[in-house]
Parts: structure tokens; C-alpha cells; sequence
């Protein structure tokens, strides 16, 4: 079983920057891909960004486009979001997933693993 746990999340104004992790960990496993949805009070859970574990393709919701970069160290088996001009609309739990299929990275049917969440507040 692989287990994730993210880390990074707080309050910061609109505007600033904060950095998400995710550590992967546990037996011996592929990933495929790696992603970051999010959840705000009220919403449904949403795709955020996802990046290839291979070739280090990414994908991104049009909402963070430019202004959230995904990355990941494959030697460290971790995955970054970082988050730059926070906006109060990005205030949400944050999630990592980890998918050992190829699929459609959007969706969240792909993703076998998840982490417990990491809570991201902007404020005005």
C-alpha cells in the first residue's frame, strides 16, 4: 500500500506564495502519475494539476494555469505544487494522489492513493 502525506498548507494573504509536498512512501511501487486535487468548503472535490512520473508531463486546471507550477523528485519520490498570486478563491484542502495505471489525469477514478490533506487559506 503507498501511503502519501502532504505538508505546506497555512494562512497567507491573496497574493503570496506558499509550496505543497508530497511524500510518497511504503512497498515497492510504479506511479504513473502524480496529482494535486482540492476541495473548498461546500465544493466538490477538483483536478488541480498532475505530472507524469517519467517524463515529467503536467496537466493543469485553467483556474491555475500560470500561476501554479507541479514538479516532482523522482529520487525522493515526492511531488511539489508550487503556488504563487493565491487568490481567496484557492482556499481549500489539497490533496495528493498517486495513480499505478495510465489514465485520464483529470479525474479523480484514476488515482488509487490519496493523502489525508493539507489546508490552504487566503485571505483578502
Amino acid at each position: 500500500q503507498v501511503q502519501l502525506v502532504e505538508s505546506g498548507g497555512g494562512l497567507v494573504q491573496a497574493g503570496d506564495s506558499l509550496r505543497l509536498s508530497c511524500a510518497a512512501s511504503g512497498r515497492p511501487f510504479r506511479n504513473y502519475a502524480m496529482a494535486w486535487f482540492r476541495q473548498a468548503p461546500g465544493k466538490e472535490r477538483e483536478f488541480v494539476a498532475a505530472v507524469t512520473w517519467v517524463r515529467g508531463n503536467t496537466y493543469y486546471a485553467d483556474s491555475v494555469k500560470g500561476r501554479f507550477t507541479i514538479s516532482r523528485d523522482n529520487a525522493k519520490n515526492t511531488v511539489y505544487l508550487q503556488m504563487n498570486s493565491l487568490k481567496p478563491e484557492d482556499t481549500a484542502d489539497y490533496y495528493c494522489a498517486a495513480a499505478q495505471i495510465v489514465g485520464d489525469w483529470y479525474s479523480q477514478a484514476t488515482y488509487v492513493a490519496w493523502g489525508q490533506g493539507t489546508q490552504v487559506t487566503v485571505s483578502s
